[in-house]
């Protein structure tokens, strides 16, 4: 199973927040949302799955890839009991433990700011994005987590 958000890049992308990324359905931005890595997402936080939230508020991890352009990254985070999934406008991932209605994900290996510069650049120019979020379990006999 997996989630996947579309959402498309922006003049105002810059992608250098070095703690959080994230996703809103709000078609315009400003240049102080440095942690905006897409706009006109075709889902808030609230549309995400029952599945995945349910996956999410285990504490279990997922798997994040971000594709723009042919362009891939991917990044590891974690779900949190005290996940509310509240916010109908955006989905954040952060590196810390920080918590509020809009995320989706803690502990991340990475922030908008780890975004290849290439990728931030056709952001910029306004290329889709996509996000595909894939839940991880662990796996009895083999070592670390697997989708």
């Amino acid at each position: 199973m997996m989630e996947v958000v579309r959402a498309r890049g922006h003049p105002n992308i810059t992608a250098k927040h070095r703690t959080t990324m994230e996703v809103t359905r709000d078609p315009e931005i400003t240049r102080r949302a440095d942690c905006v890595i897409g706009v006109s997402a075709d889902k808030g936080l609230s549309d995400v799955a029952g599945w995945l939230k349910s996956h999410l508020l285990l504490g279990l991890p997922v798997r994040i890839i971000i594709e723009v352009e042919g362009s891939s990254f991917s990044l590891l985070a974690f779900g949190d009991e005290r996940l509310t999934f509240e916010s109908e406008r955006e989905i954040v991932i952060r590196r810390s433990e920080y918590v509020d209605g809009r995320t989706l994900a803690v502990r991340a290996t990475a922030s908008a700011r780890d975004l290849p510069r290439s990728m931030v650049r056709m952001l910029a120019r306004g290329a889709p994005l996509l996000m595909r979020i894939e839940p991880l379990r662990r796996t009895p006999g083999l070592r670390g987590w697997r989708a």
